[in-house]
């Protein structure tokens, strides 16, 4: 099954609660929190990755 990431924005002007990233096998396996930005806002430094 593909790996899944669920982020939360911080940002105080930001709206979004959290996001689901899912992406393939092909991913490298050193891709993190810090490769993405908020689909939302579009900051990157506000993102934290939600650990369940």
């Amino acid at each position: 099954m593909p790996h899944t990431m669920e982020l939360a924005c911080e940002a105080e002007d930001c709206e979004l609660d959290m996001v689901e990233l899912h992406y393939t096998y092909q991913m490298p396996d050193d891709v993190g929190v810090a490769d993405f930005q908020c689909p939302y806002c579009g900051q990157t430094d506000s993102l934290r990755e939600i650990e369940l």
